[in-house]
Order: structure tokens, then C-alpha cells, then sequence
């Protein structure tokens, strides 16, 4: 396989979805706790990145197998044609898998248990988000396993393995007990600062599904469009968005966020346009990518303005 088929294979365009919470997550723990450790973020974010493409392999994979006409199979991946064949493609994946448990385990031995546990949990979902009899990703729950997992999950992730003995969370065992003690003020804080990252994923998730709502349905993939209506989808679309720069005023007003943020919010302006452009029209040529970079300019907008904070 060549790196530009591997690439293909795993679409490496999309990690921005994961990369921006990592960012942002580094940045607020940081701010907030003052603390970073490299070896830990370099090894989780490594581990991070794999299993993302892990998780989109398998989705490439059970899309070609799931494929009920061969114009969806043949349009929608490069499995069984020319570039991959099926063998490859099942070796690359567990390869990545395994390179991800391995490094996931690492990163267990320099924190604690709590990371063992949310890894085990992330790769769950990640897994049966696209494999199994009836994936995640088939049903309408898609935006909500993707948004909460890799907004709230990966940013979670990256503030706990460089603030684990901050308070913020430890998983106890004593002898065959298990208790967990959290301070929930500190959790409450991150999940306000992950919200930007959590809505902006879970469009993604719907503008792809909202324009691919026939084809889904020919293919037997009921999303959250097809139960609620593409109408109440693209409305639920728009709500997500107001809900991300609330979410940003808020944390500035609870003093989580530095008050530089507020100047995040005057990315409104071109995202408006944006979800103006999308509610006209929802076709996958021409207004998917909207989501796409609706997300790169709020979380890139975050980002910066972190930096600034810093600077400043």
C-alpha cells in the first residue's frame, strides 16, 4: 500500500476533528492548571491519532461491506478496487489497533487507572461506532457518540494525563472495591470548555448525514435525519451552533476561559454565512465542507486567542 493509498485509506483530512480538542485541551490545561508534562501528551496524542484512524478504517471497511449497490460501494471507497485489497486492508487495521491498545497501556503505567478505564471506554465506542451488526454510526445516536467521545473525550484526555494529581478525578482500588472521587466543579469546567469542540464535531456528523439521507436510506443507514426529518435536522444543525458561541460567553463570564476569548466570538460573522449557505442547500458537493470549516474557525479561533492569553 503507498502512503498516498494509506492516507486515502484512513482520511487523514478529517483528523482535524480530533486534533482541535487536542489543541485546545493542552491549552486550557495550561491556563488553568499550569501544567504540562511532554512525555504524556506526546505519547497521547500518538495514541489519539491511530485509533482515529483506526476508527475511520473500519469505517471505510464496513461501508464496503455493508454496500447493498455497487454504485455506493465503488463511489463511497477504495477497498476491493485496484488500491486495497481486503486482506491489506484488515492487516493495516489491526496493526493500528494494536499500536494504539500498546501506547494507551503506556500512558496507563505513567498516570493511573482512571486513563485505563476512559481508554477502554473511548475504544469501545470507537470500535462499535462503525463495526457490529447494527454500528453506532447506523443509528441516530452517530452526533452524540462522536461529539461527546471526541469533543469532551480527547479534551478531557489531554488535561487529565498532564493534571492527574490535580484533584481533578481518581479511580481508587482497594482490594476488590472500586471507588471513583471527583471534584465535580473542575469537571464541570472542562465539560464548558469542550462544549465548542462537542457541537462543532457533531455537525459534521449531521451536515454528512442530513446530505447523504437517501443514499443512507437505499443502504440501510438510519440516522438521527431520517427519525427526526431532514427539516428538524438542519434546525437542530443551526441550534448547535448558537449553542458553541454561548458557550464561549459563558465560560468567559465564569472567569474559566481568559475575557480574550470574547473576541472568538467575532467569528460569528463568516460561520453565519456559512449555516445560511447549508440551510439553502444540503448537498454533499457543494455544502458539506461548510461544517467543516465552520469547525476550523471556531476551535482555530479558540486556539488563537489561548495563545494570545498567554502572550498578552
Amino acid at each position: 500500500m503507498s502512503i498516498r493509498t494509506f492516507l486515502e485509506f484512513v482520511e487523514i483530512r478529517t483528523k482535524l476533528a480530533s486534533l482541535f480538542p487536542f489543541l485546545v485541551g493542552l491549552l486550557f490545561v495550561i491556563y488553568r492548571f499550569d501544567a504540562f508534562k511532554p512525555i504524556n501528551t506526546v505519547i497521547f496524542f500518538f495514541a489519539m491519532l491511530i485509533f482515529d484512524l483506526t476508527t475511520t478504517a473500519i469505517n471505510n471497511y464496513m461501508d464496503y461491506k455493508k454496500a447493498t449497490t455497487d454504485e455506493y460501494r465503488k463511489r463511497e471507497n477504495i477497498i476491493g478496487q485496484d488500491n486495497i485489497p481486503i486482506g491489506l486492508a484488515k492487516f493495516t487495521i489491526f496493526a493500528m489497533l494494536f499500536t494504539a491498545m500498546g501506547l494507551g497501556i503506556w500512558l496507563v503505567f505513567l498516570t493511573d487507572l482512571l486513563v485505563l478505564f476512559i481508554g477502554i471506554l473511548c475504544f469501545i465506542i470507537g470500535v462499535f461506532y462503525t463495526y457490529g451488526p447494527v454500528p453506532i454510526s447506523r443509528i441516530p445516536l452517530g452526533e452524540v457518540f462522536s461529539g461527546v467521545t471526541m469533543g469532551f473525550g480527547i479534551l478531557f484526555l489531554v488535561v487529565y494525563v498532564n493534571a492527574y494529581d490535580h484533584g481533578i478525578a481518581n479511580l481508587i482500588v482497594n482490594g476488590s472495591f472500586i471507588s471513583l472521587q471527583a471534584d465535580l466543579v473542575l469537571l464541570g469546567e472542562i465539560l464548558l470548555v469542550s462544549l465548542p469542540c462537542i457541537f462543532t464535531i457533531a455537525n459534521i456528523m449531521l451536515a454528512n448525514n442530513i446530505c447523504d439521507l437517501e443514499d443512507d436510506i437505499k443502504n440501510r443507514r438510519f440516522t438521527l435525519p431520517y427519525y427526526i426529518g431532514k427539516k428538524r435536522a438542519v434546525t437542530l444543525y443551526n441550534i448547535l451552533y448558537a449553542a458553541t458561541f454561548i458557550s464561549i460567553l459563558t465560560a468567559v463570564i465564569l472567569n474559566i476561559l481568559p475575557i480574550v476569548l470574547l473576541l472568538s466570538l467575532l467569528i460569528i460573522v463568516p460561520v453565519s454565512k456559512h449555516i445560511s449557505l447549508f440551510n439553502k442547500k444540503q448537498v454533499k458537493s457543494e455544502t458539506f465542507s461548510l461544517a467543516i470549516k465552520n469547525l476550523v474557525f471556531i476551535n482555530g479561533s479558540i486556539i488563537a486567542m489561548m495563545v494570545v492569553s498567554f502572550i498578552v
